[in-house]
């Protein structure tokens, strides 16, 4: 646990990073690697900002829970008898024994196990027996923890005053998202993979396809493609090229014939609730993330009609990225667990009446981003591994890299607020 000193030495050591970092390039080593930085992206970052941990999937009934742990917080997200969905800290408020021990479950309420204090879903105290007359039991609930949806998606904020332009995402996202319907999907399939690696390498990896030709599979159906421009193709890249456009222009009679919109949005800086949203032109059949590319389920989620939408991307910072399909659904959030450790959660969504063995595959659903996922993990833990060395220093972002540098530039803005926040009231004079 850190001290208030380490705490403010912390906050002299970025403050002093931040200074010398120059736009464009790679972040410095002890982004990576320092105890003392990460202790305070959990602050800053992870502390202050909305965060991505999950879908209303996971709690499809009253009393269903399950548990999240960022940093040294526990938290329980519970669907209540009122069908409302509540996250609330996992410390039992008569002497603080976690409440809950399982990842997941359900229960009709959540009882202690040490002294079985018993709190109902709405987080208020049900039971406690031999307390003290004198305690108002009323303020004695499991305290809460500001939980959002957005058309389906579960965000959590730890701070005490989160960021008020919530808003504003769910006004952007909810006419993309809204069709696919996530509330009438069930989960097929969880995975979690532990990457070594810091959180930051981690969404560095994910925000740029530089790296994509180690996803042969991935490439089966992803466009690996960064011009901006007919001027940017390379003559290599020029039939690649006029097959993108081709089928885009396909998708794009699709998407407004099915009245899905599909303009990008990218807001991935600039403001605390950051994002990115655009709907995706897929290669050769075009239907799903799929080894022959067609359709993993044939049971289509909400009310589509033809496997062939291609995908909506939807990133958000600081910790997740997602795929909505014709058929399904692929959600990925990442949590911190130490400088160089960090958790990546993907779950496949399908339509709740679909059927493994009828409707889907399961290897066949989650196949290409298993894989993908394994690759990805040995990418991220051989930048932490340069980055511990002592002959790393910072490299120069390329122009097909614009989505890591925006990363890059909304975290230090994040973390530039917060030192110069707290630099009045605790760094020496």
């Amino acid at each position: 646990m850190p001290t208030s000193q380490s705490h403010d030495h912390a906050l002299q050591t970025a403050s002093s990073l931040l200074a010398r970092h120059r736009a464009g390039m790679s972040l410095q080593a002890p982004f990576y690697t320092s105890q003392e930085l990460f202790d305070l992206d959990l602050d800053l970052i992870w502390g202050r900002h909305w965060i991505h941990v999950g879908v209303e999937p996971d709690v499809p009934m009253p009393g269903d829970f399950r548990t999240v742990q960022i940093g040294r917080h526990s938290i329980i997200i519970v669907r209540g008898a009122d069908q409302q969905i509540h996250a609330f800290h996992n410390v039992c408020r008569h002497r603080g024994s976690r409440v809950v021990t399982q990842e997941r479950g359900s229960a009709p309420r959540l009882v202690c196990p040490y002294h079985r204090w018993a709190y109902d879903l709405d987080g208020s105290l049900g039971f406690a027996e031999h307390i003290a007359p004198a305690v108002d039991r009323a303020r004695m609930g499991l305290k809460p923890v500001a939980l959002r949806t957005l058309s389906g998606l579960i965000f959590i904020c730890l701070a005490q005053n989160p960021p008020a332009d919530f808003d504003d995402m769910v006004r952007s996202v909810t006419p993309y998202l809204a069709p696919h319907d996530l509330s009438s999907c069930r989960i097929a399939r969880e995975e979690a993979v532990i990457m070594e690696g810091n959180w930051k390498a981690a969404m560095e990896n994910n925000r740029e396809c530089y790296h994509c030709s180690g996803h042969p599979e991935l490439l089966r159906i992803f466009f690996q493609f960064f011009a901006h421009s007919s001027d940017d193709v390379k003559p290599r890249q020029q039939a690649y090229y006029e097959r993108y456009q081709r089928i885009r222009t396909e998708m794009i009679e699709i998407w407004e014939r099915n009245g899905l919109p599909h303009q990008l949005v990218d807001r991935l800086e600039q403001r605390p609730t950051a994002f990115r949203l655009e709907r995706l032109a897929l290669d050769n059949a075009g239907e799903s993330y799929t080894s022959d590319t067609k359709a993993a389920c044939k049971r289509l989620v909400a009310n589509f009609t033809t496997p062939r939408l291609g995908a909506l991307s939807l990133h958000t910072q600081p910790n997740s990225w997602n795929h909505f399909l014709a058929d399904h659904a692929v959600i990925f959030h990442i949590l911190p667990i130490a400088p160089g450790k960090t958790l990546l959660r993907t779950k496949w969504l399908v339509h709740k009446d679909a059927v493994e063995g009828r409707d889907y595959d399961l290897e066949n659903l989650t196949g290409i981003w298993r894989t993908t996922n394994g690759q990805d993990a040995a990418f991220v833990a051989l930048q932490q591994q340069g980055a511990t060395d002592p002959a790393y220093e910072p490299g120069p972002l390329s122009p097909n890299e614009n989505q890591v540098e925006a990363f890059t530039r909304w975290y230090l803005d994040r973390l530039s607020d917060g030192v110069q926040l707290a630099a009045p009231h605790r760094l020496p004079a």
